[in-house]
């Protein structure tokens, strides 16, 4: 049981998961970190998945270092003011950042980013990724994508689809699909998941693209019906449900993701012992399946992943958002 207690914008998390115990090699010889409290800047408000996914982990951590962690939410302005402020704290190992797929996109999405995603962080982890989704209601006169793409194609600008918003990687895997396939459809933005299923459900929108943890209940229960996913092969839970690539959709391959940063420049003893431990902690079985029920599956690989992810997605999305003409001010 998580035992919470706040203090403002802050949240210590202790008690709970038995994983004091688990062994963390070399910890002695990487040096005395950690010495006190460490802080995870999540990049957006309580409640949502990059917080979830913070505090999952939080709380095992700190049991197997031995110190507090604490989450301090700085939500605001698409994710930027949380990246911000990470990318200006001490590089000592004691300040970490959390943040989602924004932080591949803001760069390209916003004029005047407060970060640099190759110069100013160390990566340390992914911790959950899910692909996107394409889904329409039961009753949808579709039954495919490719029923889909060719009634579009056929009816320009006669559909439109819903997305968590607009620059959320969702929206712009969308885009990838209208680019891609070469059709003209209209996209509304709404402030989140859940306005937006439920837009498709009251039959407002035709479809929705979202990354598949938001939409898992109704996609479940039959709400809705998913035609795609825009993740490579097939995905363990849905073992019929076709990739955007099996249907003919190159170079559409994405996630949306939650990973862990640390600024850079923190000493390289202090980032190999916090990556031991960070995946130390997702490799538990436990943690791995209150990820998976948050809809964020736990993604292997470690750093080497992720400084991976990020090489490949700031120029994908980049291209996107220029193609799309998408931009916030």
């Amino acid at each position: 049981m998580l035992l919470a207690r706040c203090a403002g914008r802050r949240i210590f998390l202790a008690g709970g998961a038995a994983l004091a115990m688990m062994p963390l090699a070399g910890a002695r010889a990487q040096g005395n970190w950690p010495e006190r409290t460490i802080t995870i800047i999540v990049s957006f408000p309580p409640g949502g998945s990059t917080d979830i996914a913070a505090r999952i982990l939080a709380q095992p951590l700190s049991e197997l270092v031995g110190k507090p962690v604490v989450i301090e939410n700085r939500g605001g302005a698409g994710g930027n003011i949380g990246i911000g402020a990470a990318a200006r704290a001490a590089a000592d190992g004691y300040t970490l950042l959390c943040t989602s797929s924004a932080f591949v996109v803001n760069p390209s999405l916003y004029r005047n980013a407060p970060y640099d995603p190759f110069k100013d962080f160390t990566p340390v982890t992914t911790l959950g990724a899910s692909p996107n989704v394409v889904a329409v209601p039961p009753d949808s006169r579709f039954r495919s994508l490719k029923d889909l793409i060719a009634f579009a194609k056929a009816n320009p600008d006669k559909l439109n689809w819903a997305s968590p918003g607009s620059g959320t990687t969702p929206h712009l895997a969308g885009e990838i699909i209208r680019l891609r396939a070469g059709i003209q459809v209209q996209h509304i933005g709404f402030a989140g998941a859940g306005p937006a299923t439920q837009a498709t459900l009251a039959g407002q929108v035709d479809y929705i693209v979202a990354h598949q943890g938001s939409v898992e209940g109704p996609l479940r229960s039959g709400q809705l019906m998913p035609l795609a996913h825009s993740g490579t092969g097939r995905q363990a839970d849905w073992p019929d449900l076709p990739s955007l690539a099996e249907l003919g959709i190159e170079g559409a391959e994405s996630e949306t993701f939650l990973a862990l940063f640390a600024p850079a420049g923190v000493p390289a003893p202090v980032i190999a012992r916090l990556t031991e431990a960070v995946e130390t902690v997702l490799r538990h079985s436990e943690v791995r399946e209150r990820y998976r029920k948050a809809g964020m599956p736990v993604v292997d690989g470690g750093q080497e992943e992720l400084r991976a992810r990020v090489a490949r997605e700031v120029p994908l999305w980049r291209d996107v958002i220029r193609q799309a003409g998408i931009s916030v001010n």
